[in-house]
């Protein structure tokens, strides 16, 4: 309407582009061409020529939209020349970074990225923000083809900066699985990890489809980091999501992912079912990559189960769908090869080719010549016949020989899997013979300094050599001993059976105030002895989670408190209530702990510091409590700051979670 209503030609220019990127932004392009051809002769009668290079410079992202490149580079070539002509540099960079695009595309890497960088630089100082961000993502993308991975996070996080400060939510999102993807290459685990959960908490509510996306691919990380529990929760809920949408292909990642885990778990059976389902998935929607990975891991299972057959049936799968994979990129390559680079195109003219022939004759007459001929092709029949035979017993021989090998590939083949299986055996030994090892050390250390103490004392008492002054004296010592060996037994036994994959809850309702009263009178001499201050503001709140299990947490949180405190130092009880949880917290104003330890505290390793007092402990205290917590679907984490105090945060649920089956 406003084009309508002006009168002179100069005051439609910016009108008519207005209306160009309008209809280009709104993706309708056939009416943004129809636009484009009305205000192009405008353009021309104006000899307006800012107005031309802007036109073709979205005539040029029409064609690259519709995949027409030849033109698309033509187009970007013409608006290059006025905008350079004319010294608009911002403008010139916009079409550099469109050009950076399409020469990348066609594989001409080192054209690209001069275009590219040449681009950056001037839109970094114009603070163009969305051609910003697509300059960086092309050259994050072209980094990663050429396999210079640390240049491609560095420009994604250039991406990802940018789409933060203009609040592009979905953009956002792009960028933290992209920079999830680049570090799990990288084998960054904890960065790829620490992305895709960015990612997932800008997911909205409602958009299921992009969630059940980025579950599996998360999931598939914690594997990495050997956090199976966390794994096993995501993998579960990104199969049931992605089976509520009817994504096959964000089931077939999840059912490859829970059959990895479930190899790793040694549940065997479960995982050769999920695999099972992962192949059919796989040949059915033709995904060559997530079929290689089923494969991959169905030869590792059955390697495992001494099934060597059938592992080495799997390994011929595989390479059958790897050589269709080499075949598919070979066949892009040589495309890309044989054609010229874009700007080395040029119009050859039609030409008409003249053939010019002659013909022979050949002198009949002499009857002579002709039997000459005769006899020469009789000689050449002749020797041709034997040169028949002699390939074909060639051939023969060859094809003896060829089946002689393929037998002998297939024989190393089966040493080769039978020799991953031993490996892989092995390997589970050498982790079980740690878990031996760890026991033993501390039996032998710990333990025995605790039981050994407990009976010289009952010696003592046997013989009749304690006064009762000295028996008063000596029994709370005695009643610490008996408490921390019962502690070091309980986080003994429950270490192990977690390390076995035994350990499992019996959750109940119970009240967290009264745990915390019993278990502060165990630790009230050595709170007293250390001249320590304890304040209690606990309330009466439920749980639901196993009892037992609550008691020692609170038993080695409590006794870590009273570890890293000094005389005048507070230790501090606490919890809240929730709607469906309940937290309850324990701080000490004690040393604190660095930000480099506070990483180590709940890792599969074990992980001990010296305490005020010379106290020792055994590093199995904080992991304990992670599977414990973890065990009764809570969650346990660390508030800490050096020389000023540590707080440790548990929530657990307060009635019956939906809780993943094991598998």
């Amino acid at each position: 309407m406003e084009l309508t209503f002006q009168k002179t030609d100069s005051t439609k220019v910016e009108t008519s582009l207005e209306i160009i990127k309008l209809l280009y932004d709104a993706k309708d392009y056939n009416n943004a061409l129809k636009q484009i051809k009305a205000t192009e002769a405008l353009f021309e009668n104006l000899k307006y020529k800012k107005g031309l290079a802007n036109i073709s410079y979205y005539k040029g992202l029409i064609f690259n939209k519709e995949g027409d490149y030849l033109n698309a580079f033509n187009q970007f070539n013409k608006a290059k020349k006025i905008f350079s002509i004319l010294k608009d540099s911002l403008s010139l960079a916009k079409v550099k970074n469109q050009l950076a695009v399409l020469e990348i595309e066609y594989g001409n890497y080192k054209k690209g990225l001069k275009y590219a960088h040449d681009s950056i630089d001037e839109l970094e100082k114009g603070e163009v923000n969305d051609d910003l961000a697509f300059g960086y993502r092309n050259l994050a993308k072209a980094y990663q083809n050429s396999g210079e991975i640390e240049k491609a996070i560095d420009y994604a996080l250039k991406n990802l900066e940018v789409e933060e400060h203009v609040n592009n939510t979905n953009s956002i999102i792009e960028c933290n699985i992209n920079l999830a993807r680049l570090n799990l290459i990288k084998k960054d685990y904890p960065k790829s990890i620490l992305h895709y959960q960015k990612a997932l908490a800008n997911v909205k509510p409602y958009d299921q489809k992009l969630r059940a996306r980025i579950l599996p691919e998360l999931g598939g990380v914690h594997i990495k980091t050997k956090e199976y529990r966390t794994s096993t929760k995501y993998l579960f809920e990104s199969l049931e999501l992605n089976k509520q949408l009817d994504n096959e292909q964000g089931i077939l990642k999840s059912l490859n992912h829970l059959g990895e885990l479930n190899i790793l778990n040694n549940h065997f059976k479960t995982a050769e079912e999920q695999l099972l389902e992962a192949g059919y998935l796989g040949r059915k929607i033709d995904d060559k990559l997530e079929l290689l990975e089923s494969y991959k891991l169905m030869k590792a299972l059955d390697s495992t189960k001494g099934r060597f057959e059938k592992a080495f049936a799997w390994q011929r799968e595989y390479n059958k769908v790897k050589s269709k994979l080499d075949a598919e990129k070979q066949k892009q390559n040589n495309i890309i090869l044989e054609e010229k680079p874009l700007s080395e195109i040029e119009t050859i003219p039609n030409e008409t080719v003249k053939n010019t022939t002659s013909i022979n004759i050949v002198d009949v007459e002499s009857k002579r010549k002709l039997d000459r001929l005769k006899l020469i092709f009789y000689a050449v029949l002749a020797a041709f016949a034997v040169l028949l035979i002699f390939f074909v017993l060639f051939y023969l021989k060859r094809s003896s020989r060829v089946k002689y090998t393929k037998d002998l590939e297939d024989k190393n083949q089966k040493i080769k899997l039978q020799n991953e299986a031993i490996l892989e055996q092995s390997k589970h030994l050498e982790s079980t013979n740690n878990v031996k090892d760890k026991l033993f050390s501390i039996v032998s250390h710990d333990l025995k300094d605790s039981l050994t103490s407990t009976k010289g004392f009952i010696d003592l008492l046997k013989d009749g050599q304690l006064s009762q002054e000295e028996y008063n004296s000596l029994l709370p010592e005695l009643s610490e001993n008996v408490n921390n060996a019962s502690l070091l037994l309980f986080n003994l036994l429950n270490w192990s059976k977690s390390q076995m994959q035994s350990l499992e809850p019996k959750p109940s309702l119970f009240d967290i105030q009264e745990v915390f009263h019993e278990k502060i009178k165990l630790v009230e001499r050595k709170i007293q002895s250390k001249g320590i201050v304890l304040r209690d503001i606990t309330i009466a709140d439920v749980v639901y989670a196993d009892r037992s299990m609550v008691e020692i947490i609170i038993q080695n949180l409590l006794a870590n408190a009273v570890k890293f405190c000094v005389k005048g130092d507070t230790i501090t009880i606490a919890n809240s209530m929730g709607i469906s949880s309940g937290t309850f917290s324990i701080s000490d104003s004690g040393v604190g702990i660095t930000v480099e330890n506070q990483h180590k505290l709940f890792g599969s390793n074990t992980f001990t510091t010296v305490g005020t007092d010379n106290e020792k402990g055994t590093g199995l205290g904080l992991t304990i409590c992670r599977e414990l917590v973890e065990l009764n679907q809570g969650r346990i984490w660390v508030d800490s700051e050096l020389n000023v105090g540590s707080t440790f945060f548990v929530e657990l649920p307060k009635s019956r979670t939906k809780n993943p089956v094991n598998t």
